[in-house]
């Protein structure tokens, strides 16, 4: 099957290109997969697909419907005035945190503050050699979502986005990316540590962290 996709305004820039054409051996696809290609063959453009919405021969589907073969998809980012969350994820791929800075980055913001967790060696005293994390797929992003509304709630000319990985991570990965801008650094700064911090307490994600010996155990979880 062959499916034509046209890029539009920033999801052109982001491409590199105005369209492409993927062909691909089976009879039909999910969009999901049409995105994980676009987001394979495009890496600029993969943290920014998630928010884009896709049209099918000229028109919106849902986010079940099936592409055919000889369909023509169309990539259309957010419209102006759009929310100021600009990214929320989960995701079990390396967080780049460049694209989620440069996501917060506009021509009004005097500061932009970004936060990394990074996964270290040690906690409690005791080595660490790697951390898994786990979220609740259909859960984890509504919840983080509603956590950044209500910081731009408290601070309304604030921009934020915030990524963070799931599954086995190493030491010195980036766990979760949380970016703000503002146009003057105190609501920068305080944005996004109110985000780091709300992400931390209430959005549905464990981590298991593991010891040199192959020992195991879940974090908050007493035996």
């Amino acid at each position: 099957m062959k499916i034509d996709v046209y890029f539009y305004a920033a999801a052109r820039e982001l491409a590199g290109c105005s369209s492409s054409t993927f062909e691909l051996g089976s009879q039909s696809l999910p969009q999901e997969e049409l995105r994980g290609l676009v987001s394979d063959r495009y890496p600029s453009l993969a943290s920014f697909l998630e928010r884009m919405r896709l049209a099918v021969n000229g028109d919106f589907v849902d986010a079940s419907h099936t592409l055919s073969d000889g369909d023509r998809v169309d990539v259309l980012p957010p419209v102006a005035g759009g929310s100021p969350v600009v990214i929320c994820k989960v995701s079990d791929r390396e967080i780049l945190p460049d694209e989620v800075r440069k996501a917060v980055e506009h021509p009004g913001a005097g500061g932009v503050c970004i936060f990394h967790g990074i996964v270290r060696d040690h906690a409690d005293g005791k080595q660490v050699s790697r951390l898994d994390y786990e979220a609740h797929e259909s859960l984890a992003e509504k919840e983080m979502t509603r956590v950044l509304g209500g910081v731009i709630a408290e601070h309304p000319d604030v921009r934020i986005a915030a990524v963070h990985r799931v599954g086995q991570l190493g030491i010195g990965d980036v766990a979760v990316c949380v970016a703000a801008s503002s146009a003057h650094r105190d609501d920068a700064f305080t944005a996004c540590r109110k985000a780091i911090d709300r992400i931390k307490e209430t959005v549905p994600l464990w981590k298991k962290e593991w010891g040199p010996d192959g020992q195991a155990h879940w974090v908050n979880l007493d035996a």
